[in-house]
């Protein structure tokens, strides 16, 4: 798993350093935007292995980032696990439809936990 680059959505300064420390004590290579369009902008240029992202950010929600992530040939691949609080059944649904491989509402989920799913993904 190391080198992999993994781009980190979240505009929570707390839980951004918190992932991004657990993300590099791990081995990954840590992007990180704090906010929807930088998010969308860094996916392209960095093209990470995966994605794991916020819904309810400024400039550009989680959700418009991955809709447009999937119309992008060089970003459709990339897996996107949504990390949110939003976490009412039409607001998962929708991110499935938009392509996101799983959906963690983040008071369900610890960190060790999302570092688990985060693995079972690259491992795919």
């Amino acid at each position: 798993m190391a080198n992999k680059k993994i781009l980190l959505v979240e505009d929570d300064p707390f839980l951004l350093n918190m992932y991004a420390s657990k993300l590099e004590l791990n081995g990954f290579t840590v992007l990180a935007a704090d906010d929807g369009l930088k998010a969308y902008e860094l996916a392209r240029k960095e093209a990470p292995q995966l994605i794991l992202l916020d819904v309810l950010l400024p400039k550009m929600n989680g959700f418009e980032v991955l809709h447009k992530l999937k119309l992008e040939p060089a970003t459709a691949a990339v897996p996107v696990i949504i990390l949110t609080n939003l976490g009412q059944a039409g607001e998962i649904e929708q991110g499935q439809k938009l392509g996101a491989v799983d959906y963690l509402v983040k008071a369900h989920f610890t960190p060790a936990e999302v570092m688990a799913k985060i693995q079972k993904y690259l491992a795919e």
